[in-house]
């Protein structure tokens, strides 16, 4: 599975709320779309863990849609202002069609509480411990299988 990253400008740049909207115009461009409303949905709990600096070293990840699983990061400080390390660039695919789903990063210490808040509003989007891996989906899965080849029928003429 290919993996492609992106990271955005956020505090003191712009604010954890106006780096979420950017964030969600990259993974769902289109503002009348089921995927933007949902990301939407999710603003007041995203805007708190951008501002919190937890997507600087941990990121969010997009996976099961169309095309590589995306990586969010967010770039704080001085860093933000200078415009260092910054891809805010739309994606070739959009990564929130078919079956796709969010995995957000956060502080051990809220997860409890963002996982319940999450649930009521989104069933693609979850919190994770920000020191755990991200999950690999199906089709990684499937592909660390070994596989046989059944000779016989391969020959076969």
């Amino acid at each position: 599975m290919s993996v492609v990253a992106r990271s955005f400008a956020s505090v003191p740049a712009r604010s954890g709320s106006d780096t979420w909207k950017k964030i969600i115009g990259v993974l769902a461009p289109d503002s009348s779309s089921d995927a933007y409303k949902e990301l939407l949905s999710v603003s007041g709990i995203a805007s708190s863990i951008i501002s919190r600096e937890t997507l600087a070293n941990s990121p969010l990840v997009v996976y099961g849609g169309p095309g590589a699983r995306v990586r969010i990061y967010c770039v704080h400080g001085e860093d933000a202002i200078a415009g260092e390390g910054l891809n805010e660039t739309l994606l070739a695919t959009t990564p929130t069609q078919g079956d796709w789903k969010v995995s957000i990063p956060c502080d051990q210490d809220d997860l409890a509480w963002i996982s319940e808040d999450l649930k009521t509003k989104s069933s693609r989007i979850t919190v994770r411990n920000m020191n755990d891996p991200v999950e690999a989906d199906s089709s990684e899965t499937e592909s660390t299988e070994t596989k046989a080849v059944n000779v016989e029928a391969f020959l076969r003429k």
